[in-house]
């Protein structure tokens, strides 16, 4: 892409963590941003004070992605104040930590619908602008416990799964119309999600938890190549090769 200077992004979840690296990272490029979170009013805040200090330009929306009411009102927001959303990274999530025998059908289901169902429901409200512009870089973030199976929970890993599964699905579908659709799978990042970071970081390779700015890096790269979809970038410091 010879530029990204101008375009517009919504990252879901953007309070804090991964997808707040991954929006200033994105700011940095010229992209204005809208910061979306659910609760966190004030951590994203910081934010979009950190996405102005680095000289870009962004807007905070509050929405619970996991609504499809809430997700309209988010998508027509930022598309009356930013413009046309050319970019979507789908990080929103939750990821409580439970043991098998302890995961309820509530449980199940609150989880499924904060990290799954809110995929397809913001990647639709999106899709039929990006399909008449034809252009369009879709972000997804997976896990890499769907590859090692992960010690969170077996519905944060069926979600993360399912995740996958919609990746491809929507890549293949869109593939000649100019957008892509891509995944992350960031294993063991050292965020405020990370519990025992001291035990973790033993069992990876590279002797550290990643950082989440490098889990950015690899989100700018998947917006700027207009070659790859249906793909998954595993960011995980040799935890695992796939």
């Amino acid at each position: 892409m010879s530029s990204l200077s101008g375009k517009v992004a919504l990252v879901t979840g953007a309070s804090r963590g991964i997808g707040r690296a991954i929006a200033i990272n994105l700011a940095r490029w010229g992209i204005h941003v809208a910061v979306n979170y659910r609760i966190q009013t004030h951590e994203a805040q910081k934010t979009l004070e950190e996405i102005i200090s680095a000289g870009g330009s962004g807007m905070l929306i509050q929405a619970d992605v996991s609504l499809a009411s809430e997700v309209s009102r988010l998508v027509e927001a930022v598309e009356k104040n930013l413009g046309p959303i050319e970019i979507l990274v789908n990080n929103a999530a939750i990821a409580p930590v439970q043991n098998i025998e302890d995961i309820t059908e509530q449980d199940w289901d609150e989880v499924l619908r904060n990290n799954l169902k809110s995929v397809f429901l913001v990647t639709q409200a999106v899709l039929p602008g990006m399909r008449s512009r034809r252009f369009g870089r879709i972000i997804n973030l997976s896990s890499g416990a769907v590859i090692t199976g992960g010690v969170i929970g077996i519905h944060y890993t069926a979600s993360k799964a399912g995740i996958d599964g919609l990746t491809r699905a929507y890549a293949s579908r869109l593939v000649k119309e100019g957008i892509t659709v891509n995944n992350l799978a960031p294993a063991l990042i050292e965020t405020d999600m990370v519990r025992d970071p001291e035990k973790l970081r033993k069992m990876i390779p590279m002797g550290r938890l990643g950082r989440s700015d490098e889990v950015a890096e690899a989100a700018l790269f998947l917006v700027r190549n207009e070659f790859m979809t249906g793909q998954t970038i595993h960011v995980n410091g040799g935890l695992y090769f796939h």
